[in-house]
């Protein structure tokens, strides 16, 4: 059985006077409602906080990139959704899922000694969260997000499509 999932903001909209997806999109969409986006607010403050306390030649060097990094997830997905266009939306988030991947390899400073045991679990649990909701997230835009049904079909028979994205730590394979 098949449902029908409509999105407060998209009610909205239509309630206003809303007549077409683009309408709807331009008048529902607020980035800052998006769990996703909220999600890499927290990271990209857990990763300023840690940071913040670095000294200068750290922070000079990986903690810049690494706040750089992890503040662009949530920069690319706001970005993203004031673009106007399903597919220029689509390439933000796919943006802000590679400012993700930065950030993941960045937290290698745990072998630099700059990040304890304890600073890792303070960011590594939402770098896993963060993952496979920006893949969703990817999937679930405009026009191109396939139904369950469609994107079952296309695996039958071979026509994935690249936006899956990258399989993350706590995805299972399809």
């Amino acid at each position: 059985m098949t449902s029908l999932v409509i999105c407060p903001l998209s009610l909205a909209a239509l309630r206003a006077g809303a007549r077409t997806e683009d309408e709807v999109e331009m008048a529902g969409t607020s980035f800052e409602n998006l769990q996703v986006y909220r999600l890499s607010e927290k990271l990209a403050d857990e990763v300023w906080k840690l940071v913040s306390d670095w000294d200068y030649f750290s922070k000079a060097t990986v903690g810049k990139q690494m706040v750089r990094a992890a503040d662009n997830i949530g920069a690319n997905i706001a970005e993203g959704t004031g673009r106007g266009s399903f597919q220029e939306n689509r390439r933000f988030v796919r943006t802000a899922r590679g400012s993700m991947f930065e950030t993941r390899h960045l937290a290698r400073a745990l072998g630099r000694g700059l990040l304890n045991q304890e600073s890792i679990s303070r960011i590594k649990p939402i770098l896993d969260e963060l993952g496979p909701k920006l893949n969703a997230y990817l999937r679930s835009i405009g026009e191109g997000a396939a139904t369950d049904n469609q994107r079952l079909a296309a695996r039958d028979k071979g026509l994935m499509t690249k936006d899956k994205g990258p399989r993350t730590v706590n995805q299972e394979l399809v």
